[in-house]
């Protein structure tokens, strides 16, 4: 039987199904899908647009984009993080692609480097609210997990209109320059290159790092030529003031002066080729050959409907994820509307938590799949007690409606053995990854290592819905609302523009549902097609391993 303590999971999807009306109906959906995500991404990789990149070019500048590809080792990938940021937001200053900076790991030099790129196309890289917030959450990844940092540097400063969104507060434009220091200290390798603008407080990261360059007709200093006549009545160019050969020969700022940025880009090479490789956490010594799953990625396409109308069996999804589609499940008969497990995922051993969406019936009654019942709970918090005296990571995959509700259910203790759940996954010191396969709403966002979590990443797929309760309930919650306001005006609504006033709320509500949404907001740092789901688990558990640190596990008063 799937799922049993047998070590390999045997699928029970036959082949004659794949030719059924409930797959194809999948599929088809999902192609759809797939299809409308691909094409937003491409819009956003066109930053600026076909003019933003020709004035680059005509600077003699290199775009972000083609800045990356040329520092990657030849054959590699970029894994970009955060793309969706700033989508449908700022578009009454004429959008943010991406947010204005490019953010994603990359191998140079054999090695995983961070690389944060400044989209110059885009308002010149101007800083966004959400660039900042994109650049802090690049920086969190690399401080986490000991990545080292490469910044690109080519920003026109703060976006003015907006200042009072990116200067002042904690998770604003200074801290950027706060995790620079705390990543100095320790130890994590940061290198700057400047290859355009670098203006006011701005030019304070690059100078931050270790180690600095600069390309010529590029420009530091805290403020410009124009800003300078006007503050002290002097009058200087911008060589003068802030030029690549000045700060090389006269301030001393710059450690390397280059001539372009292609000069820069083979500087850079060079220098992370001196870097030693660095000491991998003790999970990721034993790292074993990673053996393919037995079954293709491919079929998750028919096997689950992306608007989470049908149930499926969350040991099909681990089957083609896992290496060999070995599983070895911990508890498999309690608490079954939560899957826990051991596994290896491109070789690195993990321990997965996640919802089981098959309907349940036990003991005289029916357990839903995507709730987590009270034995569900105490069964995934002592799983992360296990797993964090392993000391392995922990995969949380997620499609959960919230916890049960009920007489029963209140009477069972599921508030007190809910918060023992949270408990565990917020005390918990193994790197967490969490992957949002459907729904992540309520409180089971929280439980299973949602963003206020700490997970050291987050992913979605484009079937993910983001909420604290799903479109139809939400929408006549707010129906009941917005009528009883109605009434208290003196109006009494026809059944027709009750009608109306529901599917409009309803709406506005779903709108907010798409990961794209959440994407923009940097609730996750990427949506990623199933299909490709175990290549990127895999990056990021290499990611993982850079940091050898092992913190104690401790888990305070703990809820029994």
């Amino acid at each position: 039987m799937l799922g049993q303590p047998t070590s390999r999971l045997e699928s029970k999807l036959r082949p004659e199904e794949r030719e059924g009306p409930v797959y194809k109906a999948n599929k088809d959906a999902w192609v759809a899908l797939v299809r409308d995500f691909k094409e937003s991404l491409e819009r956003v990789r066109q930053g600026g647009g076909p003019k933003a990149v020709e004035r680059q070019h005509k600077k003699g500048r290199l775009t972000a984009r083609e800045r990356i590809a040329r520092l990657l080792d030849p054959g590699t990938e970029f894994y970009e993080l955060m793309a969706f940021a700033g989508w449908g937001m700022y578009e009454e200053w004429g959008g943010a692609p991406a947010g204005g900076v490019i953010t994603g790991l990359g191998q140079i030099q054999g090695q995983t480097w961070m690389i944060i790129a400044n989209d110059a196309t885009v308002k010149a890289g101007a800083f966004f609210p959400i660039t900042a917030k994109k650049v802090i959450r690049a920086q969190t990844i690399a401080l986490e997990n000991r990545i080292p940092t490469l910044y690109l540097v080519d920003s026109a400063g703060v976006f003015l209109p907006l200042q009072d969104e990116v200067f002042p507060d904690q998770d604003d434009f200074g801290r950027i320059f706060y995790l620079n220091a705390r990543m100095s200290a320790l130890g994590i390798p940061q290198i700057s290159a400047i290859m355009g603008n670098c203006v006011a407080g701005g030019a304070y990261l690059p100078v931050m790092t270790d180690v600095l360059l600069m390309t010529e007709g590029s420009g530091l200093y805290l403020a410009g030529p124009a800003l300078v006549k006007a503050a002290i009545g002097q009058e200087v160019t911008s060589e003068e003031l802030g030029g690549a050969r000045m700060h090389f020969e006269v301030s001393g700022t710059v450690d390397f002066y280059e001539p372009s940025d292609e000069a820069a880009i083979e500087r850079i090479r060079k220098l992370i080729a001196l870097y030693p490789p660095p000491r991998l956490a003790p999970w990721a010594e034993g790292r074993k050959e990673p053996k393919e799953p037995l079954y293709p990625a491919e079929d998750l396409y028919g096997l689950i409907a992306p608007d989470g109308s049908r149930p499926y069996d969350l040991r099909e999804v681990i089957a083609r994820l896992v290496d060999g589609s070995e599983f070895l499940e911990y508890k498999g008969g309690y608490g079954e509307t939560l899957v826990t497990g051991f596994a290896r995922i491109g070789g690195f051993p993990v321990g997965i938590v996640g919802n089981q969406r098959l309907v349940l019936k036990k003991k005289g009654r029916i357990e839903v799949g995507g709730v987590i019942y009270a034995e569900a709970a105490d069964k995934a918090a002592r799983f992360i007690l296990e797993v964090n005296q392993m000391g392995i990571p922990l995969l949380f995959l997620q499609d959960v409606t919230g916890f049960m509700v009920g007489k029963e259910s209140e009477q069972a203790g599921i508030i007190r053995r809910g918060a023992k759940l949270v408990n565990a996954v917020s005390n918990s010191v193994v790197p967490k990854i969490t992957l949002i396969l459907g729904g992540s709403f309520g409180a089971g966002n929280y439980a299973l290592a949602g963003k206020a979590y700490a997970p050291r990443f987050i992913f979605a797929w484009p079937s993910a819905k983001y909420a604290v309760m799903g479109g139809a309930q939400a929408a006549k919650t707010l129906l009941e609302l917005e009528v009883e306001k109605l009434k208290r005006e003196g109006k009494e609504p026809s059944d027709e523009e009750l009608k109306e006033l529901y599917e409009r709320i309803k709406g506005r509500y779903e709108e907010t549902l798409d990961p794209r949404y959440a994407a923009a907001r940097l609730w996750v740092d990427g949506v990623i097609f199933p299909h490709e789901t175990r290549k990127w688990l895999i990056r990021a558990l290499e990611a993982c391993a850079l940091n050898p640190e092992r913190e104690p596990f401790r888990t305070g008063v703990f809820q029994v």
